[in-house]
């Protein structure tokens, strides 16, 4: 119990409580106390429950605590008959039951923070079955469903996320890397630079390249806006064929239609719809009606304990057996001239019942086939985006059959020219290898001839001249048409830039003339500016000065709300004081001895007066002590010396023993001697 209070004041005089509490000062708490100090601790791991509990009843305290108690999962020390007393203590704010609730808070408080947070979104709220009954009800709850398993979901993947992050080393790694592979980029741009440097005319060379890449990219990009536009042009033509199709449909459904068909149509759709309107509709407004009467008036009704139920349940069966009676008598009343009537009542009822499901399935259908031409449309509106083709009518799928048929016969005809291809390249793969087993046996021929004539390495070093020649003459060639590519392109260039000039000059001359006027222009500007500064320094001087004036005195203001504050602050304090000193007053003065016991002078006077008797009793052992430590050091002193004279004699008898031993030994030996 000791290392539970002392866990529970620690935890309390940290962050975020800062109680500064001791052992004496959170034993001798208050019940109040101690049900507010659980109240901080329940609102530290779910903010709703962070509240004062003198602006609540100790019925609401208890229920609030006890309901997040149950979502938290607390077990309470005990059996289940011990439940009861639980509650009970949790209301009066009893020691033996905050005490142990605290020490299991605080043990596991990031634990319940989360578990706080999740039933939040995950405690289900409980609906009576006959509620959802109702579609909407029942809607709204499977949507409900679903959004929690949706955010549970999600918080797994959020903890999945956590656990799986990307650590600081390895993003450390990665920079690492990406600044090695830059100074390796900057260093080889240099090496360009270098070797470009070397270059005559390099700068210009450069500039040309330049233009050459900026046109290529506009050439690109015009490329592209110019394949933008042949899609949307083909689009636009698909379109178009649809709604012409759409348009030829719609008229030939048109010719082929009669007005006494569409006159047959528009009355059966006219009674199906009137059926819907006068009776279908006009009953289901009235029991939906009826059901949310009823559900306003269960929801406006205080709230029902089991007893309430089980008296309405009895009620319910009363009436039920009652109507049974009555249908019964009436059943016996029936005369045999009536049982035509009800015959006939009872196919009407039927009739109309068959008439209502076939209505419901009717609008069912109209539905699903609104719903499947919406699907359709989607589709096909899709497949027209993704391919860029509408759907295929009956003779558009033939021609395509017709076509992939014909198609197919071309790839049996190519797949077995490939098969004998296939074949003639094994016959030449195994002609090269026997060509090369002959090329290296005359090659070993060859050098067994060279090394004979004393000239081996002859061959080789004669095909490594021809190679290095035939590369060289390559290279001659590759430089020579590079070099008349340039001429040629900076012959291009030049007149392209003779051309740009001839262009140009009409515009360099409108130039001349603005610049001319953009010097004026520049001039004024300066002026203005001149006059604009000297304007905006006094202005600035001034607001330099209403500004500190205005810092002093939000300063001031400051300084007067602090001093308000702490004023106030004070006033409370004071009132606080005074209230506990009149309820100290009345207490003392209140003639109820259980009153008189609550008060502070009270309590310490109970403590004083333990505390005095139990120094006293602990001057009384004093006492004793004192007038039994003589004899009592004697008698030790006597023991030690008896220890001592004990030792000795064990000491002694061990010497007497090990001497006896040694005689002994002595003696035997002396008979082995006369023996022999």
């Amino acid at each position: 119990m000791g290392d539970q209070m002392q866990f529970i004041v620690e935890k309390l005089n940290q962050e975020p409580f800062r109680k500064n509490y001791n052992l004496i000062s959170f034993d001798s708490l208050e019940s109040v106390q101690l049900l507010q100090l659980l109240s901080d601790v329940l609102g530290e791991i779910d903010p709703k429950h962070a509240v004062d509990i003198r602006e609540e009843l100790p019925e609401q305290t208890a229920k609030r605590m006890l309901s997040l108690l149950g979502i938290l999962k607390y077990k309470p020390p005990g059996s289940v008959s011990d439940l009861s007393a639980f509650r009970q203590g949790l209301v009066t704010g009893s020691k033996p039951v905050i005490h142990p609730l605290l020490h299991w808070l605080l043990q596991r408080t990031s634990e319940l923070k989360k578990r706080a947070y999740l039933a939040r979104f995950l405690v289900k709220l409980e609906v009576p079955a006959e509620f959802l009954q109702d579609d909407t009800v029942a809607d709204i709850n499977k949507q409900y469903e679903e959004l929690m398993e949706a955010f549970k979901n999600l918080h797994k993947e959020y903890e999945q996320l956590k656990i799986s992050g990307l650590s600081t080393a390895e993003i450390r790694r990665d920079i690492s890397a990406m600044e090695e592979e830059k100074d390796q980029l900057v260093k080889r741009v240099e090496r360009l630079k270098k070797r470009v440097e070397t270059v005559q005319n390099h700068q210009r060379m450069l500039e040309i390249a330049r233009q050459l890449r900026l046109e290529k990219e506009r050439e690109e990009s015009l490329a592209q806006q110019k394949q933008e536009q042949k899609s949307q042009l083909f689009h636009a033509e698909q379109r178009l064929q649809r709604a012409q199709l759409q348009l030829k449909e719609m008229q030939d459904a048109v010719a082929d239609s009669k007005p006494e068909s569409l006159m047959k149509k528009l009355e059966e759709e006219i009674n199906f719809n009137s059926y819907l309107v006068t009776e279908k509709m006009p009953r289901e407004l009235e029991s939906k009606k009826a059901s949310v009467y009823l559900v306003q008036k269960v929801a406006a009704e205080p709230a029902m304990t089991q007893s309430d139920l089980t008296a309405l349940q009895r009620e319910i069966n009363e009436v039920n057996a009652q109507m049974n009676q009555l249908i019964e008598k009436r059943m016996m009343k029936y005369e045999p001239t009536d049982s035509k009537f009800s015959m006939y009542r009872q196919q009407a009822s039927i009739i109309s019942r068959k008439k209502e499901a076939k209505a419901e399935e009717l609008q069912a259908a109209k539905e699903e086939m609104s719903r499947l031409e919406r699907q359709v449309q989607q589709r096909s509106s899709q497949a027209h985006e993704l391919e860029g083709s509408e759907i295929l009518t009956e003779d558009e799928f033939k021609q395509y059959v017709n076509k992939l048929r014909s198609k197919n016969t071309l790839y049996k005809k190519k797949r077995l020219e490939i098969a004998e291809i296939t074949a003639e390249c094994g016959i030449l793969q195994r002609t090269e290898e026997l060509l090369k087993q002959r090329h290296e046996a005359i090659q070993q021929q060859l050098q067994a001839i060279e090394e004979k004539k004393g000239i081996s390495g002859y061959s080789y070093t004669q095909e490594e001249l021809e190679r290095v020649s035939a590369v060289k003459s390559e290279m001659d060639e590759m430089k020579g048409q590079t070099l008349d590519n340039m001429s040629e392109m900076v012959k291009k260039l030049n007149a392209v830039v003779a051309e740009k000039k001839a262009s140009l000059a009409p515009v360099i001359k409108e130039l001349r003339q603005l610049r001319q006027k953009c010097q004026e222009l520049t001039q004024e500007c300066d002026e203005k500016k001149m006059q604009y500064d000297s304007c905006a320094a006094g202005l600035e001087s001034n607001r330099s000065a209403l500004e500190q004036e205005v810092k002093g005195l939000l300063e001031e203001c400051a300084q007067e709300e602090s001093n308000y504050r702490y004023i106030h602050c004070m006033k409370r304090t004071l009132e606080v004081q005074l209230q506990r000193a009149k309820e100290e007053m009345k207490a003392c003065v209140s003639p109820d001895p259980q009153e008189r016991r609550k008060a502070i002078r009270e309590q310490y006077t109970r403590m004083i007066l333990e505390q005095e008797n139990l120094g006293k009793k602990l001057r009384e052992k004093q006492k004793v002590v004192r007038e039994s430590h003589g004899p009592n050091m004697k008698q030790r002193k006597m023991w030690q010396d008896f220890e001592q004279l004990m030792e000795c004699k064990r000491e002694c008898f061990q010497k007497q023993q090990n001497q006896a031993a040694i005689g002994q030994v002595i003696q035997e030996g002396g008979k082995d001697r006369l023996v022999l």
